[in-house]
């Protein structure tokens, strides 16, 4: 009889999450921003996130093939990191800086360093800041989006250079766009930061999944209009600016980058705002999204260790 049991060491619980799962579910719940991105700019959007993803996946294959590693490309890990980068781009980025960026993500910042699972940084975020100190012309230059506007029914024309709502805030606040464009996602920005609305239905999509926790987007978001309502900054413009929806609901969670428990993930959260909010205040960058959630990715180790449980019966060190 004993001969007929497999004995292997813990744990035995078997779920049907994976990270093949997992990914699917972060692809699926960015579809509304890849189709406002479309929406709003064109094409050419769709054009610039197949790149960064095909040259995401085709990078870690070959990575993988040189190094004689298992091939993970299936585990959609690779696809996911393409996107998020390239919903953070202009939708005039050259193609090529658009190639560089997801070979950044992916050889150096996530292959280089073992793979899934052992990168130091979200892999996206670190591509974008890079490209904004390497390309620092081209990832700051803005379209007005092609869209017809609900209320007045003119339509705004393609390819028109426009400033951000976080750069004309920082100007003075004169020409702002109204709230219902900033919600929607009719307004200067990224690819996929423009449209709340779409951020906010895929960032459901994934806590009602349980993929991720309420608590770093909430913690996030609400540190920023807090501190902004106390600053003066026009709270609801600040919210609804820049990328800080795409950031907190799809970056800032990051299984590997951020913290694990319910009050890790707060306090990753809160710290992510208040950088955010001080680089947009105080620093001559408008937006703080991407440098608030890398600098927190260095931090998140020290996070983990202070709010790491005691197990039971274990002794406080």
């Amino acid at each position: 009889m004993a001969k007929n049991l497999t004995v292997s060491v813990s744990p035995h619980i078997h779920a049907e999450i994976t990270t093949h799962t997992i990914m699917r579910d972060v692809l699926l719940a960015l579809l509304p921003a890849v189709v406002a991105s479309v929406v709003f700019f064109g094409p050419r959007a769709l054009l610039v996130e197949a790149l960064c993803v095909a040259v995401a996946i085709l990078c870690e294959w070959v990575f993988e093939k040189i190094c004689k590693r298992p091939v993970t490309v299936s585990d959609l890990s690779a696809a996911v990191t393409g996107l998020l980068l390239a919903l953070n781009l202009p939708v005039g980025i050259p193609l090529w800086q658009a190639a560089f960026g997801s070979f950044v993500a992916i050889v150096l910042v996530k292959q280089m360093f073992g793979g899934i699972g052992y990168n130091f940084a979200n892999p996206a975020i670190t591509a974008r800041v890079i490209m904004l100190v390497a390309f620092s012309g081209t990832m700051t230059s803005w379209v007005v989006p092609n869209f017809v506007d609900a209320v007045s029914s003119s339509t705004v024309v393609d390819a028109v250079s426009s400033a951000t709502p976080l750069a004309i805030l920082k100007q003075g606040g004169e020409g702002l766009p109204t709230l219902l464009d900033m919600f929607l996602g009719a307004r200067g920005g990224s690819l996929g930061e423009t449209s709340c609305l779409a951020l906010l239905l895929g960032g459901i999509y994934l806590i009602a999944r349980k993929v991720i926790t309420w608590h770093t987007p909430v913690a996030f978001i609400g540190t920023v209009v807090v501190l902004t309502a106390l600053l003066g900054q026009q709270p609801l413009y600040q919210m609804m600016a820049g990328g800080l929806f795409i950031g907190a609901f799809f970056m800032a969670t990051d299984y590997t980058t951020s913290p694990p428990t319910p009050a890790g993930k707060a306090i990753f959260g809160v710290g992510c705002g208040l950088i955010t909010v001080a680089i947009r205040v105080w620093g001559n960058y408008p937006e703080g999204v991407s440098f608030s959630i890398l600098l927190m990715n260095i931090l998140n180790p020290y996070i983990c260790m202070w709010t790491q449980p005691k197990p039971l019966g274990g002794v406080k060190e």
